[in-house]
């Protein structure tokens, strides 16, 4: 498992940086972003932010699971074996921004 690893110290889904895990599963392939970003159909310049992401889509978290060959989930899969045991309360939802209309631009 990469650098990230859970542990029961930090069993918390805040504790994953899944762009980082990304990252770092790219370059243990030996793999470009510009070929990555070719695979998911998209600019480089989104890789690039995909990872300094903490939070993902899991649609998203699904292709890139799937282009890479690496199931990204087990880490959140490991958290919630882990939060189970030591009975965790879950972090509290962030803020969603508010959503632009028309108006607003």
């Amino acid at each position: 498992m990469p650098k990230n690893t859970i542990n029961k110290e930090n069993a918390s889904i805040t504790n994953i940086q899944i762009g980082k895990l990304i990252q770092e599963e790219l370059r243990a392939q030996n793999k470009s972003v510009s070929w990555l970003s070719e695979q998911l159909n998209c600019d480089r310049r989104n890789v690039y932010d995909i990872f300094s992401r903490t939070y993902i889509d899991t649609g998203l978290l699904y292709r890139i699971s799937l282009v890479l060959q690496k199931d990204f989930f087990e880490y959140y899969s490991e958290t919630l074996k882990l939060a189970e045991k030591q009975d965790v309360t879950p972090p509290p939802p962030k803020p969603e921004p508010p959503l632009r209309t028309l108006i607003d631009k």
